[in-house]
């Protein structure tokens, strides 16, 4: 029996979860939760280590309490806010024709050796997103095959050194060790999306308090990320601004605005900031108005954010929303109008057995994918981040390896790389002289 604690640490809450995974009967079970208001979070990163800490520290032990086990390891998520995305490419040669775990693990290897990761910023994941096999391209999985020569498109989360230091500091502080770091849009992926989602292309976007996450799924791999600045607590400072009215108070509003708008208030009573006791009469069509106008800009710059990614064409499923703004009045509806076609669904996290009722809603769908990452589900491939090489196929049960190689062995590898494309170029040169010689003799007759 395996136990797993996962924790999502979000700009308004931190939730952590405990879950027994038995490897024999493949049963999953939710044996504790526990949620923390967060503090010392702004837009997805730490601002404060102490408050972080603390907010970590009481959603853990509230889930270890319910769960009745001692765990202090945790697969941890990390907000896109401390990451990027990088692309690099791997080419290898393979002995014996056939392609084995080994050769797939090089060619990946290879295409971290071949990144060029920002000197402020170190692999968080890599993970494959095509295979090509010698001139057979989009290769889901390319162990077993037959083949010369072995290509891989990887895609590299790479975080902020910097900001990984004090995510490290935060969870030791809170009493915990870290077992894995999992980009949050990848874990909610793996919570929320159908298989021939993430096979035909589909744009996950998470939507929190203050952060929206956005990761695109190409030929069932993580393909892209990004984040941006705007959440639904942006919608509760506009209404406090705009209503002169208390954070409080917006954040009612923002919470009860579907009943408001079925019982057809046209006034309804707030109070005023710095006299709570008056009261001030506001218009459902001003409160409207302003939450439009945010909506529509945050769906504007996400719309933006997917076309600058220069994968649009490739999203061949749609928009999947997921996170605690999709609890928001005719969300789904409302995002529709705005990306030029493409289906919207809100994506509900998948699913598990055990204290499951609570966690139901989007707003939980990162933890729980924490939860899969952690039983390797929907994982092929991947350089995880403990520098550690995850196959899924390598066993029937999950099993993580590590192949180093030294300067050497990458050294013959790009060698034999240069050689290869150096025979492709002269090859097309070759062919291109004779197509220009065969012109001269037909002008010439």
């Amino acid at each position: 029996m395996k136990t797993i604690l996962a924790i999502d640490i979000g700009s308004a809450k931190t939730a952590a979860v405990i879950a027994n995974y038995d490897k024999e009967t493949t049963e999953l079970s939710i044996s504790g939760v526990g949620i923390a208001h967060s503090k010392g979070i702004k837009r997805g990163t730490i601002v404060n280590i102490d408050h972080a800490a603390k907010s970590i520290k009481q959603a853990f032990l509230d889930a270890k309490r319910i769960a009745g086990v001692d765990i202090n390891k945790a697969i941890i998520s990390i907000s896109t806010s401390y990451t990027k995305s990088i692309i690099s490419f791997g080419i290898v040669n393979i002995p014996g024709n056939e392609i084995k775990i080994k050769e797939v693990n090089r060619a990946i290897q290879l295409a971290l050796h071949n990144a060029n990761i920002p000197k402020d910023y170190i692999v968080l994941q890599a993970i494959p997103f095509n295979f090509k096999v010698d001139d057979l391209s989009e290769i889901e999985d390319p162990l077993g095959m037959s083949g010369s020569r072995l290509e891989v498109s990887v895609h590299i989360v790479a975080i902020q050194k910097s900001g990984l230091e004090n995510i490290k500091k935060t969870i030791a502080q809170a009493g915990l060790k870290i077992e894995n770091l999992v980009s949050s849009p990848y874990a909610s992926g793996l919570s929320v999306l159908k298989e021939d989602e993430k096979e035909l292309g589909v744009a996950l976007i998470d939507i929190g308090a203050t952060t929206s996450d956005l990761g695109i799924f190409t030929n069932k791999s993580f393909r892209y990320t990004n984040t941006l600045g705007v959440g639904s607590h942006h919608i509760t400072n506009d209404l406090s601004i705009a209503l002169h009215t208390p954070v409080t108070d917006a954040e009612l509003i923002k919470l009860n605005f579907e009943k408001l708008v079925k019982n057809e208030e046209e006034l309804i009573d707030i109070a005023v900031i710095g006299n709570e006791q008056e009261k001030q009469k506001a218009s459902l069509e001003a409160i409207t108005q302003i939450i439009s106008a945010r909506i529509e800009e945050t769906f504007l710059l996400l719309r933006k954010e997917i076309e600058d990614s220069g994968l649009k064409n490739k999203i061949g499923t749609g928009i999947v929303l997921t996170g605690g703004f999709t609890n928001f009045y005719s969300i789904k509806e409302i995002a529709s109008q705005f990306f030029e076609g493409l289906p919207v669904r809100v994506g509900f996290p998948r699913e598990i057995g055990g204290l499951f009722e609570n966690l139901k809603m989007p707003q939980y769908s990162c933890v729980l994918g924490l939860i899969l990452y952690g039983i390797r589900e929907g994982i092929n491939y991947e350089i995880d981040s403990n520098n550690k090489f995850i196959a899924k196929k390598l066993e029937h049960e999950t099993k993580t390896t590590e192949i180093k190689f030294d300067e050497e062995t990458i050294e013959e590898e790009k060698l034999k790389e240069k050689e290869e494309v150096a025979a492709i170029i002269s090859k097309k040169e070759e062919t291109g002289m004779i197509q220009k010689f065969k012109t001269w003799l037909a002008n010439l007759f």
